[in-house]
């Protein structure tokens, strides 16, 4: 149908609207096939709404189907996924929206992009990149902390916000950088290496606020990923909210779920450090309180026994008995020394009983060579040999004479 229209007579927006829903109407039903990058499926609402993609020709047509259809393949199709849908176009008159209504989903697969990226995550863990000992552990206070995110973007003003909140006196070395499109990933690795060469950054925050699937694709990019394995610094991952998990999640030394959730990781609360400091305090007083009440009672007990009252009291009682053991030692040296005198006097009286001596004071003597020898027979002396005689009283010298005799010589 052809309309007579001009700048004298034109029509108005509602009536072209209209007239461009009654052309879609007469639509029929077609098979679609492409890439789901948006799913939204609100709690409560009987309408589902996605977004397919055509990577190949960079087009995107949304897409609107009932919760009973979408339910019907939800195990199985999830955002990246490859479908192919039969939908009759449909046009939204208010605001004048093309949109597909699906009446059936059918998956074709996990979808060219996701199945890339497993690819991707298979070959890099093979790699040790994502190991768990490769992990650094971030410093309790970073003096100062490189951030690399968008420009005037909420995860800057985010991490940025809380973070000086949290510890006033701490400091950002921030790159902005584009963090979707195809300058993200040249940027942002070239941003983390720049802060990752600074020897006074102590760890890095790569953070973005969210996004789809096909936004957060330079977060998984190899080069990226790579670089940040690369890094001597440590490196926070904040990127999007808690659902979405790039590579780059794997490889970091710390994932956050958000950009706010890292500036709370990365940075201490000095609030509560304080108040750690004062319950610690609070515990050491406790600590050497109860001690010392310990060691007073410990003392008091001691105290309290008879020893500490009447110190003198053992000196005593060891002196009686230091004088106990000196009297018994006396008494028994004493008796030792009698019996030992008793038994001196006896040995002294048989000794001089039996001493030749004794024989000497009844008038004997004895005849003695030069040599001492005793004379025992008168061969034993040549004549006019000389001998000593041994009386009790001394000695003298005799000499023996012919006929046997012995002379004396004075």
């Amino acid at each position: 149908m052809s309309l007579t229209t001009s700048a004298e007579a034109p029509l108005p927006v509602g009536q072209v609207s209209r007239l461009i829903g009654g052309w879609i109407d007469r639509l029929g039903a077609v098979w679609v096939e492409g890439q789901i990058t948006q799913l939204s499926r609100r709690p409560g609402a009987g309408v589902v709404f996605l977004t397919l993609r055509d990577p190949s020709q960079d087009v995107s047509v949304s897409v609107t189907c009932y919760r009973q259809v979408f339910d019907a393949v939800a195990d199985v199709v999830s955002e990246g996924a490859r479908v192919v849908v039969h939908a009759k176009p449909e046009w939204y008159a208010p605001r004048g929206q093309l949109s597909l209504r699906a009446a059936e989903i059918r998956p074709v697969g996990i979808g060219e992009l996701l199945a890339r990226l497993e690819q991707l995550k298979r070959t890099l863990a093979a790699e040790g990149l994502f190991a768990a000992e490769r992990k650094r552990p971030l410093p309790f206070l970073p003096q100062l902390v490189g951030l690399v995110c968008g420009r005037a973007s909420a995860a800057e003003r985010d991490v940025l916000e809380v973070a000086r909140r949290r510890w006033p006196a701490v400091r950002f070395e921030v790159r902005n950088v584009a963090v979707q499109g195809v300058h993200a990933v040249p940027q942002v690795v070239r941003a983390v290496r720049e802060l990752d060469e600074l020897e006074r950054v102590d760890v890095i925050v790569v953070a973005r606020g969210g996004g789809s699937v096909e936004d957060l694709l330079p977060f998984s990019d190899e080069q990226l990923v790579r670089a940040v394995a690369e890094c001597r610094t440590p490196v926070v991952s904040a990127i999007g909210h808690e659902p979405d998990s790039p590579l780059l999640d794997l490889v970091a030394d710390l994932r956050a779920a958000t950009p706010t959730d890292a500036a709370k990781k990365v940075v201490p609360d000095v609030r509560e450090e304080l108040e750690r400091v004062r319950a610690l305090r609070d515990r050491a007083l406790r600590c050497v309180r109860g001690l010392l009440e310990r060691e007073e009672r410990g003392l008091a007990y001691a105290l309290a026994r008879p020893v500490m009252e009447q110190p003198q009291r053992m000196v005593e009682e060891r002196g009686a008995q230091v004088e106990a053991l000196l009297a018994r030692s006396r008494r028994v040296l004493g008796h030792l020394l009698d019996r030992a005198d008793s038994e001196l006097a006896h040995t002294r009286a048989r000794v001089v009983a039996l001493s030749p001596a004794a024989t000497l004071e009844r008038g004997y003597a004895v005849l003695q060579r030069p040599d001492g020898a005793v004379v025992r027979s008168p061969d034993e002396v040549a004549e006019g040999g000389e001998l000593r005689a041994r009386v009790a009283a001394g000695e003298f010298t005799v000499r023996r004479v012919d006929g046997g005799g012995v002379g004396s010589r004075p």
